[in-house]
């Protein structure tokens, strides 16, 4: 199954968090706590991370691939970059930057 994935830089993950939930009518997966949030909804992987006020907003797009054999980024003819990656995947990248996170796939958060 393949779930289209966004990735977004943002200046202020609480108020995000707070605007990105309500749009999308579930809270976060996980919270990185001033850093990073991911939502995993039937049909959007969603992922802000704080950055500075003056970066773009858009980070990438891609997809959460239940098939993917492992995590890959390629450009797309715009210079857009686009990533392919399971769910467990991600979960160790989450893991990896944000040591403690302890973020793991579960039933619950496998929409």
């Amino acid at each position: 199954m393949r779930k289209f994935h966004l990735a977004l830089n943002v200046s202020n993950i609480e108020r995000s968090v707070a605007d990105y939930s309500a749009r999308l009518g579930v809270a976060p997966d996980v919270v990185v706590a001033g850093s990073y949030a991911l939502w995993r909804t039937g049909t959007l992987n969603l992922s802000i991370r704080k950055t500075n006020e003056h970066s773009e907003n858009l980070r990438h797009l891609g997809w959460e691939d239940t098939d993917a054999p492992k995590f890959s980024a390629e450009p797309d003819c715009n210079g857009i970059s686009w990533e392919r990656f399971s769910a467990t995947q991600q979960a160790q990248e989450i893991n990896e930057i944000w040591p403690g996170t302890n973020y793991s796939i579960s039933p619950s958060n496998v929409k």
